[in-house]
């Protein structure tokens, strides 16, 4: 039977046992401590977290609570072996199963980050008073997630000794190949990002475009759909919206109008005083209106031409639309109680007899 004081002593490969015996401690010792770190550390910070306003303690507690035990047991493995003398496939061997799982858990780590991210920036834009669509948000995300996973399997390769300059090179020239093929596609999604980030509309909001007007029903990847005010869908590529100039129509402040009417060539003068006060009298009475000026212009072809201006306080479509039917009404009113001909078309022949 072996003693203590010769199993010390004995001779295993090229380590003696109390070499093992030390690693075994080592590894009891790592375990144990991994061990308690999971189950009563991360119960602590759990509960430390609920009390706190921000999700992201709850987000990094959430990760560590998925690494399991295998993860610690193979760890406390790796951290022993390394006070023994292993032959050099063996240290190979332990040295890429830590890569790998290192790798894995790192970026399950980073998913969790990107998907924190998205849900916060989807949370934040669904409780805004015009919700936006977030389908963008989503799609981004797993484009993130899929390029993490080609960084880490190009880490993996690169620490098992294989050269990926060559693969990196040949994925290089499939993927300019690939934008030559999608080029059109690949316009509109990167067209897609720049409206996103720079966000010169945004969902609900009222937009020019052209002699199109219309309000942003939805922003996709590829195209945005416009609601016509004629009740029409307008579909229009991402890239045409980056490349043309946009009128934003919500984010006035204020709605400068101008319009002109012409007034009969025989009223007289006596009547054509009194259109200034009509007019100033009528657009002052209105809510939501400041007066700016009402000009008597020029002698047009068929009517006595005058201007006017004023500002609607608010970008809302529908109200300066109500609002110039409401002066046009309140003009002709006053108009037909003055005895103030509008102009209309006409032609004078004058006859000469010899």
């Amino acid at each position: 039977m072996v003693t203590f004081e010769q199993f010390m002593q004995l001779q295993l490969g090229s380590n003696l046992g109390k070499d093992f015996l030390r690693a075994i401690i080592i590894f009891t010792f790592c375990f144990l401590v991994l061990k308690l770190f999971k189950s009563y550390l991360i119960h602590i910070f759990k509960k430390a977290a609920k009390k706190t306003k921000t999700s992201a303690d709850d987000m990094i507690l959430d990760f560590l609570g998925q690494i399991h035990w295998p993860f610690f047991v193979y760890l406390s493995v790796f951290i022993a072996s390394k006070t023994l003398i292993l032959p050099k496939f063996i240290n190979d061997i332990l040295k890429y199963i830590l890569v790998f799982l290192s790798v894995f858990y790192a970026i399950k780590g980073l998913q969790k980050i990107v998907d924190y991210v998205a849900e916060r920036e989807i949370k934040k834009r669904t409780q805004e008073d015009t919700a936006e669509d977030t389908s963008f948000i989503t799609i981004l995300g797993k484009i993130v997630k899929g390029i993490l996973w080609v960084i880490a399997f190009l880490f993996i390769l690169s620490n098992l000794g294989i050269n990926i300059t060559p693969l990196i090179t040949g994925l290089g020239i499939g993927g300019i190949a690939i934008a030559f093929a999608l080029q059109n596609i690949l316009e509109d999604l990167f067209s897609s990002f720049t409206i996103y980030f720079d966000k010169p509309f945004k969902k609900g909001e009222v937009i020019l475009i052209g002699q199109d007007r219309g309000e942003v029903k939805h922003i996709g990847l590829k195209t945005t759909r416009i609601q016509t005010l004629e009740g029409e869908e307008l579909i229009v590529s991402n890239k045409e919206l980056t490349n043309t100039r946009i009128r934003n129509l919500k984010r006035m402040e204020n709605r400068r109008v101008i319009f002109t009417f012409g007034v009969a060539y025989n009223t007289n003068i006596k009547k054509l005083k009194q259109i200034n006060n009509i007019i100033t009298e009528i657009i002052k009475n209105i809510k939501f209106l400041e007066f700016e000026r009402i000009h008597f212009k020029e002698f047009g072809e068929f009517s006595l031409v005058y201007e006017i201006a004023y500002l609607v306080k608010s970008n809302d479509v529908k109200l300066f639309l109500d609002t110039q039917e409401k002066i046009n009404l309140a003009i002709k009113e006053q108009f037909e109680k003055a005895k103030i001909e509008m102009a209309f078309p006409t032609q004078i022949i004058h006859l000469k007899k010899d």
